[in-house]
Formats: structure tokens, sequence, C-alpha cells
């Protein structure tokens, strides 16, 4: 889908860059995996977007950059700014965040992009975790109610490598994307907490609702497996 891009990327952004890079990463992602994907009709089609996900790899960034339909613009870490990679991450139009330190800047170009009627990229638990979510920070729900956006919860699962395992060949991955929402309006500590828990918690249900799927999807397998195995002494397990 063809957008205008003018204030929906962040300034110094090269907008034909952008677009090469979503092209890029989606082609090796196809490549590099076996993409399981549902939901992708559920990003709205126009107006700002706040996208939430888990975060459990490095490539989860790049994955959803060239995954979902429209340009976003990711909120990352500021020690990825260094060197040749920050270049081209600014040229990109994605916005450098200190964590763990006030730093008004990032957001405020948020905000201005989302105004503009684009879409913001962030991982509420602000780190790498185990994809259980049980923290976030504020940021995401701060962004969406200070800009009147939609959040987007995006799950995923399979991009990691689970700890003790060798390196995978094409590893299955899926991702399930969730129904779009508005967050509560209202002023204050209190009332941000509650959103940015209502944020958490549907990233939470959504995760749970793809590990549900994901767990079919091995049973049917594994079903399969033994209905067309053979044991030791030749004969599948039925004729036995």
């Amino acid at each position: 889908m063809t957008e205008p891009a003018e204030g929906r990327l962040p300034e110094g952004a090269w907008l034909w860059l952008h677009d090469f890079g979503r092209w890029l990463g989606r082609t090796l992602f196809r490549f590099g995996y076996r993409m399981r994907v549902r939901g992708l009709d559920r990003m709205p089609r126009s107006g700002p977007v706040v996208v939430v996900a888990n975060h459990s790899s490095l490539a989860d960034g790049q994955m959803l950059f060239g995954l979902l339909d429209r340009r976003i613009v990711f909120l990352i870490k500021h020690e990825m700014f260094r060197g040749p990679l920050g270049w081209a991450l600014r040229r990109l139009g994605q916005l450098a965040v200190r964590r763990g330190q006030p730093d008004r800047t990032p957001l405020l170009a948020a905000v201005r992009v989302l105004r503009a009627g684009g879409v913001i990229g962030i991982f509420p638990e602000g780190t790498r975790s185990a994809d259980d979510v049980a923290t976030a920070e504020h940021g995401a729900a701060w962004l969406a109610r200070s800009a009147g956006a939609l959040v987007l919860p995006v799950a995923c699962r399979g991009i990691a490598r689970p700890p003790g395992t060798r390196r995978r060949f094409r590893p299955v991955v899926d991702v399930l994307v969730g129904d779009p929402f508005e967050l509560p309006a209202g002023k204050g500590r209190a009332e941000l907490a509650l959103a940015t828990e209502q944020v958490r918690t549907s990233l939470v249900a959504l995760l749970a609702e793809l590990d549900r799927t994901r767990g079919k999807q091995e049973d049917s397998k594994d079903a399969g497996e033994q209905d067309l195995g053979v044991n030791n002494s030749g004969v599948s397990g039925e004729q036995r």
C-alpha cells in the first residue's frame, strides 16, 4: 500500500531508503524463516497507530518493519545509533531513545509522526525478555494518549533460538496481529498507569492466544507423524 510520507517519517529520513529497507526485510525473512502470519488486515489503513509487540530477539523490529503494511518508525535503544549502523537507522526514519533516562526529544518526535497520521512501533517492556511481558514502561500508553492514536498489539513467537539448542534451518515464526483499540482519556499518573496496564494485558492475552494456536498445530503435526511413522520392526503403530 502506498501512502503519503510527508510528516509521517522523522526529519532527515530518506523515503526511498525506508521503503527499500522494508522490502529487504520482507525478502530476507521469507527466505530465512517459515512465516505464519495472521491478522495483517487488522492494521488500520490510515490514521495514527502505536504498534506494541513482545520483544525476545534483536530481529523482532526488523521483521515487523518489513511485515506490516504501513511505514513504521521504531523507538530503538540509543546504543544502536553508532557508526554506519546509526547513520542508516536515522536515514531509515528510526528514533533513538535512551533507556532509563528522561529524554523527551524522541518521544516528542514520535508524537509529531503520530499527529501527522503515521505509525510508531515500540516494545513496551523496554528490553528483550522471556516473552511473558511481565512489566511495561509508560511510553507506549503515553504516546497513544498524547496523539489520540490507536494501539495495535502484535504477538511474535519463534524468532529467538531456545537456550541450549543448535542453530535452526528456516525455523517457523508465528505472528498474530490483534485488534486495534483506544486507550481511555484522562490525566495524571494513575490514569497513565491504568492505560499502561491495558497495553500490557492486551499483549499477554494475544500471546496466550498465539501459544494455544501453536500448541494445536504442534499436536496435529505430532499426530500426523505418528500415523505415518514406522517403528523399528518396519510396521506402523496402528498395524501392530
